[in-house]
């Protein structure tokens, strides 16, 4: 079994973290396999890890400066060996209100866009995106799982 076929495989069944840096690592080790120009969708609840994930990614791919939830800006833009978008979706109230943002604008190949709250994008989440679930089981256990 490849290192990929082993990520993948520990994906599948549910990445278990029990701290912020497991979680991040989680991130870290997914960054190697994703492929350029791919959108993340990362399903889960207010405090689940997903932004703690999204700075693994961006950590791996050579990003120095700190990774905080977009909430307030709706997307951030980070350079590395690869270009990150963070998109927070959660103040959207409708799918139409994503294409204000322009985001596809920005974007420069390679690329990734990973997107907190994907449900609130409809019909716009792109059909060959990732999904991926973050559950908080337990108040200091988070499972990240690929759909």
């Amino acid at each position: 079994m490849t290192a990929r076929d082993a990520t993948r495989a520990r994906f599948v069944a549910g990445w278990s973290s029990v701290s912020p840096a497991e979680t991040e690592a989680a991130g870290m080790a997914l960054a190697n396999f994703v492929p350029p120009d791919t959108v993340l969708a990362l399903h889960g609840g207010l405090g689940a890890g997903k932004t703690t994930f999204v700075r693994g990614l961006a950590k791996a791919w050579g990003v120095r400066e700190p990774v905080v939830s977009p909430t307030f800006n709706y997307f951030l833009l980070y350079h590395g060996t690869r270009q990150l978008a963070h998109l927070d979706a959660y103040r959207l109230t409708r799918p139409a209100d994503a294409d204000s943002l322009l985001i596809e604008e920005f974007l420069e190949s390679p690329w990734c866009l990973a997107i907190e709250w994907p449900e609130n994008l409809g019909d716009r989440l792109p059909a060959g995106a990732w999904h991926f679930d973050f559950a908080a089981p337990e108040e200091t256990r988070r499972v990240i799982t690929l759909q």
